[in-house]
């Protein structure tokens, strides 16, 4: 420990500081969100992925310095509070790291999401006016930006309008009345009707198709 300690003066951090755990949390949420992005960087981040990197983004974006005139001393209850959120975030990063030597992304992606809110709430204790915003309220916008891109990607064959629809109707009615005539010439000159060819037109005819299958 005291090695630790000496090493943790050298780098300039006063082990005193009160608001210390503000700092190591930033760097720590810091890190995993690094280790995630180079996860996930080399494909095309799922819906999840995407709100659990940018949920810590938001959560980590304008990060105040320990002496910022907005960020408060905080009474023993607190502190009590901020040991136990970093208690808890410590766990999550021991189990991520298991996770990122199995190469189990899935668990990752939402492990990220319990160290955020560990931090957003450790930040909430020492700057109470800065308002961050929930993880559902980061999914719900990346849900809509990912179903957008993923359309744009792969778009679905559009669904036929109106007078697309009129227009085969109408088609499948006039082959009905080709073969109708036709028909009624046959009986009438005591020709029989060729079934090959009217069979297959009425088949046309029920499904609005031609044999090309093309309206």
């Amino acid at each position: 420990m005291a090695v630790n300690e000496a090493l943790a003066r050298d780098r300039g951090i006063d082990l005193d500081d009160p608001k210390l755990a503000l700092r190591i949390a930033a760097e720590r949420l810091s890190t995993v969100r690094y280790v995630f992005l180079v996860q996930i960087e080399d494909g095309i981040a799922t819906a999840a992925q995407r709100a659990s990197l940018e949920y810590a983004d938001a959560v980590l974006i304008g990060w105040p310095e320990n002496d910022a005139p907005d960020v408060v001393d905080l009474d023993e209850q607190q502190q009590a509070q901020v040991a136990e959120h970093m208690r808890i975030m410590e766990d999550y990063i021991r189990k991520y790291a298991a996770m990122e030597r199995d190469g189990d992304i899935d668990g990752m992606t939402d492990t990220l999401i319990r160290i955020t809110e560990r931090v957003a709430e450790i930040r909430r204790l020492y700057q109470p006016d800065f308002l961050l915003p929930t993880f559902a309220e980061i999914r719900r916008v990346v849900q809509q930006e990912w179903d957008e891109d993923m359309g744009k990607i792969d778009p679905k064959e559009p669904d036929p309008t109106a007078e697309e629809i009129e227009e085969q109707t109408e088609s499948a009615d006039k082959q009905q009345q080709e073969i109708a005539e036709q028909s009624e010439q046959s009986q009438q000159s005591g020709q029989p009707e060729q079934p090959g060819r009217s069979g297959r037109q009425t088949h046309a005819g029920r499904h609005g198709e031609n044999p090309g299958g093309k309206a």
